[in-house]
């Protein structure tokens, strides 16, 4: 299966989970996505570091992404998600992005799928699409983490975002000088 392969290939970067769901076949997964992987640092084949990640990433796949929920730091990187993954999109894919560094949200179709750019300086995607969605911890009681992916599919195909339909190009010319917030110790 595609995530099995994103594993052994090093693009899955601290993995909270990758498990198979109840339907045969589609596999789920949280954790970052490399968009850029790290350079090689030894002899032995030992990696830096991805360059640049996907945030907070949610994905449900078989041999295609049938769904993507990410961060990204700055929306500049959606060339690089699409350069990597996109061949890997399904047709009827939905997707949604949350972006540091637009001004607003809007939508875009690629090929087919539907990808949702929301701003977000500071927060956790899997959160956030919850309440984008309506959802309810309720709404996942005694699910396996993997099965919760599947609640999220299902509601997530009948989401009509009220966001502006652009093309990518006014996405990407949206961007501000807003930075992520940093928390924590300094």
């Amino acid at each position: 299966m595609l995530l099995e392969q994103y594993n052994a290939s090093g693009l899955l970067f601290n993995t909270n989970f990758l498990e198979q769901t109840s339907t045969s076949g589609l596999f789920s997964y949280r954790g970052e996505l490399v968009l850029i992987q790290g350079e090689v640092a030894d002899d032995k084949g030992h990696t830096k570091p991805p360059v640049k990640v996907m945030r907070g990433a949610v994905l449900l796949a078989d041999e295609k992404i049938r769904l993507l929920i990410g961060a990204l730091d700055d929306i500049s990187m959606v060339n690089d998600l699409l350069e990597k993954y996109q061949n890997d999109f399904a047709a009827d894919m939905k997707a949604v992005l949350f972006v540091v560094n637009i001004d607003k949200p809007a939508q875009v179709s690629l090929d087919g799928a539907n990808i949702v750019f929301i701003p977000m300086v500071q927060g956790v995607p899997w959160n956030e699409v919850i309440d984008e969605l309506g959802l309810e911890k309720s709404d996942f009681k005694g699910q396996s983490a993997a099965d919760k992916l599947l609640t999220l599919q299902s509601e997530i195909v009948s989401y009509k975002p009220k966001y502006p339909a652009v093309s990518l190009d006014e996405v990407l010319a949206s961007a501000t000088d807003v930075q992520r917030e940093a928390w924590g110790a300094v």
